[in-house]
């Protein structure tokens, strides 16, 4: 059953999520159609920037993506406090790289400021208070990727209409855990899907672009940097920082009124692309002196990616390699069921994925008598006692 998208991102929970959209034709959003032979190739390059470029605008940094054929995968960690160290100015800069913006805002910040009445500047504070809680919104993120993609690709088909098959696909990722197994599971998608056979050839993926940036590739010696200039540490809030209260809105954020009048039309994509795009997150924050990183090292996650790659595959289902990923072990995992059921570990999950005793505490917080994926749990994330 659908459930309000409210119920399924939640901030108070955690800062991490995994989502999908999916395209709604029959013809491809990227790759060759094998019926009608066209290629839709080049649109996994609009996909890839227009993510990486919506993560410098919005306070959202992309720890993994995967761009395949009739859809995408990112995963991602908002950080909402970052939106309250940005001044009005800022907000608004950021928030017209994206849209138009109702002539007040233009006005604020063009020359003509100086003659802008109370009023006027009173409707822009209001504005710039709504886009700085619309700036670390996914459903807002999402919306101006889905849209601009969907833009260009009915332009391009000479078609209008719907291009997206509806709302994107959330699941909350509670634990390091559930970080690591959508993560994993978002990386190998092209390898699974046989259209790759290697990481480095797993193009508009993040862990190509990781080996692309790292100093070495992963199957030699693993002195490897962070692949990218990006932010994390261990999850938990969305900041370190002191916390400050949150900025009044006038109205409930995701809620379904018309926002044409407070933002204004979707900026031209001639503009969009314009737009200078972010660097991934990289791997264990503190060591590259940043505040914010995927909680675990870069050479340890290529070790696993890498033993999932040649584990995950159409002939050799079920297969174990000889070697344990040290990455399993320090995480408490059970390796044979992590790496037995990698290929399809997030479909047996529901909205939240985490831990046996994350989902508990969650589903008594929510006062639910389970939740979904917590068998599951128990098998793969949870190692066998000596």
């Amino acid at each position: 059953m659908t459930q309000p998208r409210a119920s399924l991102i939640s901030l108070d929970e955690t800062p991490w999520y995994h989502l999908v959209s999916r395209c709604v034709r029959r013809a491809f959003l990227c790759g060759k159609d094998p019926l009608t032979g066209t290629s839709y190739e080049h649109r996994r390059a609009w996909i890839e920037g227009r993510i990486l470029a919506l993560s410098s605008v919005f306070a959202i940094d992309i720890a993994a993506y995967a761009v395949m054929s009739n859809h995408y995968h990112v995963v991602l960690r908002v950080d909402a406090s970052r939106t309250h160290g940005w001044t009005m100015e800022q907000i608004l800069t950021r928030w017209t790289q994206l849209f138009t913006g109702p002539a007040p805002v233009q006005r604020y910040l063009s020359d003509d400021r100086v003659r802008m009445s109370a009023a006027e500047m009173a409707q822009v504070e209001e504005l710039a208070e709504i886009y700085r809680a619309r700036l670390h919104d996914i459903s807002w993120f999402m919306r101006v990727l889905n849209e601009s993609i969907a833009r260009q690709a009915n332009q391009e088909d000479g078609v209008k209409g719907r291009f997206w098959e509806g709302r994107f696909k959330s699941q909350a990722l509670l634990d390091e855990q559930a970080l690591l197994a959508a993560m994993a599971y978002v990386d190998l998608n092209p390898i699974r899907a046989g259209i790759a056979d290697t990481l480095e050839r797993s193009e508009y993926t993040s862990i190509a672009r990781r080996i692309r940036n790292a100093t070495i590739t992963p199957d030699k010696d693993r002195n490897v940097g962070t692949g990218g200039a990006d932010n994390t540490s261990k999850l938990g809030p969305a900041s370190s920082k002191p916390e400050m209260p949150p900025s009044p809105t006038p109205f409930r954020i995701g809620s379904r009124r018309d926002h044409a009048s407070e933002s204004g039309p979707l900026q031209p994509e001639k503009s969009l692309q314009n737009i200078t795009q972010a660097s991934l997150m990289p791997f264990e924050a503190s060591e590259a002196g940043l505040q914010h990183g995927i909680p675990f090292s870069l050479e340890d996650y290529f070790e696993l990616t890498e033993t999932l790659g040649r584990c995950v595959h159409p002939m050799k289902r079920g297969f174990i390699a000889d070697k344990t990923p040290g990455l399993l072990v320090k995480l408490g995992m059970e390796p044979q069921q992590f790496l037995r059921h990698a290929d399809h570990l997030l479909k047996t999950f529901g909205p939240v994925i985490g831990t046996a005793d994350t989902l508990s505490a969650l589903a008594q917080r929510r006062r639910r008598r389970r939740m979904r994926g917590i068998a599951m749990a128990r098998q793969v994330f949870q190692a066998k006692a000596a």
